[in-house]
Order: C-alpha cells, then structure tokens, then sequence
C-alpha cells in the first residue's frame, strides 16, 4: 500500500465531505430523495461508522454509541433515533482529527498483515485502501444530496 496516496484520498475526502455538509440545514439532513434512498444523515453516520472502523483496526480505541446504527446493512430507524446533524458533523471532525495519526504510526509490518474483511490484496493495507474507496464512493452520494437539496454543486 502506498499510504502516501490512501492518507491523500482521506485528506480530500475530510475536505470535501466538509465543505459538502457545511451550511445544510438540520431538516434538509432527513429528506431522501426516493423511497430506497438514503438520507445525507445516514450517509454521513455511515462514513464516520466507516472511517472510525479504519481508525479502530489501526489501533485507536475509538467508539461511538449511536455509530452502530450506521453500520453496513443496518435499517434505518425512525428520525427521533438518529443523532442531531450537528453531532454527526462533530463525530466527522472528531474521527477526521484522528485518522492521520494512525496512518501515521501504521508500520509496513502492521499494513503487510493478512487481513480476510474487503481488501484489496488480501492484507490489513489493502482494507484501508478499500475503505478510502468506499468513502470517496459515499462522497460521491454526499455531493449529489447536497445538489439534490439545492444547496449548489459541490465541486466543479
């Protein structure tokens, strides 16, 4: 894994995922699009449920309670369940401000270990890479919400 390349991905997703949320107002946060589709706050819980994964298998003790809910597969929950956007945003600076300094210390040895969750080489490297790409994905996802919503287009 070239982890120069993985913390840049994450450096500019923290960025843009920011900037994408800033300025949204709380009841914009619950609106969906379709029937099937999610919420940009189930979204945003799913990406700091995600990225606080890769901060937890680097060796940080990172938890949240409400994070759970957000989890691959989960079922979304009636609105009052949810924690308010505001926290959401909090939990994503928070986990944001975290994710470098376990990139940081992650040796070549710990990055090199077998690692059987999705990866992309089949080692603990590979997983962080394949989570930087789920969370450019749900970036992607982030960016047309906030479109959607008629909050302007975030890049471009």
């Amino acid at each position: 894994m070239d982890s120069n390349y993985i913390e840049g991905m994450f450096k500019k997703n923290t960025d843009l995922v920011t900037k994408a949320v800033e300025g949204i107002p709380a009841a914009d946060w619950l609106r969906k699009p379709g029937d099937g589709s999610n919420h940009l706050l189930w979204v945003m819980g799913h990406m700091v449920w995600a990225r606080g994964n890769v901060v937890k298998t680097l060796g940080s003790p990172w938890s949240l309670d409400w994070a759970k809910q957000f989890s691959r597969g989960a079922d979304g929950v009636d609105a009052a369940e949810y924690p308010a956007p505001e926290e959401v945003r909090k939990a994503w600076a928070d986990v944001s401000a975290e994710l470098p300094n376990c990139l940081a210390s992650a040796s070549p040895e710990m990055l090199d270990k077998p690692h059987d969750k999705p990866t992309f080489d089949g080692k603990l490297g590979g997983f962080i890479a394949f989570l930087a790409f789920h969370e450019t994905y749900h970036l992607g996802q982030v960016g047309y919400l906030r479109k959607w919503l008629g909050h302007g287009q975030l890049v471009g």
